[in-house]
């Protein structure tokens, strides 16, 4: 089976390019033919026989005109002419698309079912969502300049991403990004996907607000590497790790942490709020950490406390976590709840309730028979492994899922 995979970026640059890389890996270990497609870029590292890629798009930096902007984000007939070519050499059998809005647009969409009638081919058009872009035009179901979560673009409501100036802080931006919604929604595009992978139910239930995805989304928790268990002695320090940001809770937790003087934190990361957890006496900041480095932070902790106040799809480092042995103390919001065995592997606490979050922190570290019998009980947790999910990803390929 030939694979076709689809992001715009094809450079390591976030969990979703770790998927798509992880996953082509995989699946070529396995005999399956994989081919990129994405936008050039001077750190990319995989690719198409044809050297065939769009143009780099930076929305962020301004590397695009003011005049070009509304057109490209839009409807990209670079990026249809690019993938045809692509495609008349590959020839797949599937393509997958991944994060693909805004740089490379849904416009290729058609390319793929116009390529696919004109040789007679039945291509399957595999998505999946990392994101909430599909129902909503900032992809987070956040408003940036409120920092507080919001589902007003369910059901195509798209016209509440400009009057929120949710795309950038930008009204500009931002009903451009309305009228890419509106502008598919009419087109209905989507209805050419066969199949939207979802990493957590909860991704699932929002996306099925509309009644177009009801009978494409499946779930299928991400997949994680296989980690050997094994016994690590505990020591005195709870641990955060990842982005020092507002949505992640690190406000919330910094002030949680500062009315307990008496328990030592250990995070591991970066982030724009990185200052103000230097400014915490109790809190030793590690930087951002990768590799044995972070798996010896992980193991060691007495538990790790994730305080996320957005709606977190399916985050890797919940899974990390427990797959080490640590225990989990997490927010119980978006997918995260689904990740968690409540009162045997971890604990939930009401997002963004401090009193709450201090008294689980509090209970945890006081009962370390309990933490104990919770980091025990982590070894019969099963997540799936990337062979696991590739398994059960041919079948969907295959339209048998």
């Amino acid at each position: 089976m030939k694979i076709l995979m689809v992001n715009k970026f094809l450079y390591p640059n976030g969990g979703s390019e770790t998927y798509v890389f992880k996953l082509g890996a995989c699946l070529k270990e396995q005999g399956h033919p994989v081919e990129y497609f994405g936008m050039e870029h001077e750190k990319r590292i995989v690719g198409n026989r044809v050297e065939s890629y769009t143009s780099n798009l930076d929305f962020h930096t301004g590397g695009i005109s003011k005049l070009a902007y509304p057109f490209k984000i839009i409807y990209s007939s670079e990026a249809r002419s690019k993938i045809r070519k692509v495609l008349d050499d590959f020839l797949p059998d599937v393509v997958h698309l991944n994060n693909f809005n805004f740089q490379l647009t849904p416009s290729l969409i058609y390319e793929i079912r116009k390529f696919a009638r004109e040789n007679q081919r039945n291509i399957q058009i595999v998505m999946t969502a990392h994101d909430y872009q599909l129902v909503c035009p900032n992809h987070m179901m956040r408003n940036p300049l409120t920092q507080s979560n919001c589902e007003r673009c369910l059901g195509g409501h798209f016209f509440n991403c400009t009057t929120g100036k949710c795309i950038h802080g930008s009204t500009v931006k931002s009903a451009i990004g309305m009228v890419e919604g509106y502008f598919y929604k009419a087109l209905k595009t989507y209805q050419y996907l066969d199949r939207i992978i979802c990493p957590s139910q909860f991704l699932a239930e929002k996306l099925n607000s509309n009644p177009l995805f009801r009978d494409k989304t499946i779930v299928i928790h991400n997949f994680i590497d296989e980690v050997p268990w094994k016994h690590t002695a505990k020591e005195n320090y709870v641990l955060y790790f990842g982005r020092y940001s507002a949505e992640k809770g690190i406000l919330t937790l910094l002030e949680v942490c500062q009315s307990l003087p008496e328990i030592p934190f250990v995070f591991a990361g970066a982030g724009p709020l990185e200052g103000q957890v230097y400014e915490q006496p109790n809190i030793e900041n590690v930087g951002f950490q990768t590799g044995d480095a972070l798996e010896s932070l992980i193991r060691k902790a007495r538990f790790c406390v994730f305080p996320s106040e957005w709606y977190e799809n399916c985050p890797f480092t919940v899974m990390e976590a427990q797959m080490y042995g640590t225990p989990v103390l997490a927010a119980d919001i978006g997918g995260i709840p689904e990740l968690i065995q409540t009162s045997y592997t971890g604990e939930l606490f009401r997002s963004g309730d401090k009193k709450q979050l201090k008294e689980k922190i509090q209970t945890l570290w006081q009962d370390e028979n309990k933490v104990a019998q919770y980091s025990k009980n982590c070894q019969d947790i099963h997540f799936d492994k990337t062979g696991d999910y590739v398994e059960k990803l041919l079948r969907i390929y295959a339209g048998l899922g």
